[in-house]
Order: C-alpha cells, then structure tokens, then sequence
C-alpha cells in the first residue's frame, strides 16, 4: 500500500487482484446479490486508490481496506432500504460456500440432526438467519467468521471499543441460535424480517 500511496498503479492492480475476492464475498453476504457486490467491490477499490495519499501505516492493510468496504456496505443497505428493494434472484449454491457453512453450523445447538440434510438447504437456511441480523451483527459476524478479524481488528473496522464487539458478536450468536435450532431440531425454516432488532 505504500507503493500505491506513491501512484505506483501496477502494485495497486495487484492489491486489487489479491483482495478483491474477499472484498466480493464480504459484500455479497452483506448484501445477497453477487452482481451488487461485484459493483460495490468496484466503488471499494476506486475508494482506496482516492484515499492513498491519506494512508498511514498504523494497523494491517485489511483492517483498513475492510473498514471502507464496511461503510460501502452500510450505504449500500441504507440505499437499498430507501428504495425498498427485493432481490428476487434464485441461488443456486447461495453466497456462504462450503467454508461458511461449516463455521456458521457451528452457532445452532451443536448436535448433528438425526434427519439427513441437503447441503444446499442447509446453506440457504443459514444464510436466511444470517439475512436475519442487523446491520451491525451481520457485519460484525461476516468480519469475525469469513475474515479471520480479531476482536480488535473488527472493534477498529466499525469504529467500536472492543469489549462492545465481544457483547455484539454475543447477541449475534445468541440471535442465531434462536433462529437455526428450529431447523435443525425440527427442520422448521427461520423467519425472515426486514426489520430486524438494531441493537
């Protein structure tokens, strides 16, 4: 990033090059349309290269690279909440993969349901909870789950103490599991709420 704070633009296509899947997932499980989170990914780089010349090397770049991409997230939302807009596109293998999956299973009750579930199901049914949170949980989960970020690297992303990180990610997971264990307890699906609780 310092190169790219020099104007150096081939060092900076490769920091695009190397982040910019991360940055496309992010987005997508924030916001449940690929082609939306390729377009927000766009707006998130065109935002880093603005902002080289302010870039101060302080905490590691993805901190700071996944800060801009949280805002670009929150406006895309709060846009898209203005608008009222529906995403009707059918998922085929929905936007968690097989990774996010496995780490977001391990928030229900911890059993293996007795019931043999199909891998994609279970994939939307996550996902639906996921949908499920506000805005800050959703964030602070994504950060947590998908991008590895301690407590302190999610606190300096979404401009919090960290001790209200621990207590967000705990509600969060509280949240989810109040939602999943009835699928996979009963195999009853999460509702879906546009309006979730903004605590």
């Amino acid at each position: 990033m310092l190169e790219v704070r020099d104007d150096n633009a081939a060092t900076f296509e490769e920091l695009m090059l190397r982040y910019q899947n991360r940055v496309i997932t992010f987005l997508e499980h924030h916001t449940g349309n690929h082609e939306l989170a390729k377009d927000l990914a766009q707006d998130v780089f065109m935002r880093v290269w603005r902002a080289r010349k302010d870039y101060v090397p302080g905490a590691k770049f993805s901190t700071w690279l996944f800060t801009i991409t949280s805002n670009v997230a929150k406006n895309a939302q709060r846009s898209r909440s203005r608008r009222h807009e529906v995403n009707l596109e059918g998922r085929d293998s929905g936007p968690l993969g097989v990774r996010p999956l496995e780490a977001m299973a391990q928030v229900s009750s911890g059993q293996i349901p007795a019931r043999a579930l199909d891998r994609a199901e279970v994939r939307d049914v996550v996902w639906m909870a996921v949908q499920s949170l506000n805005e800050r949980q959703r964030a602070a989960v994504l950060l947590s789950k998908f991008e590895g970020m301690s407590y302190a690297e999610i606190a300096e992303t979404m401009g919090m103490s960290v001790q209200a990180i621990k207590s967000l990610l705990s509600r969060a997971r509280t949240n989810l599991r109040e939602v999943l264990e009835p699928y996979f307890d009963f195999g009853s699906p999460p509702e879906t709420s546009d309006d979730a609780d903004s605590s």
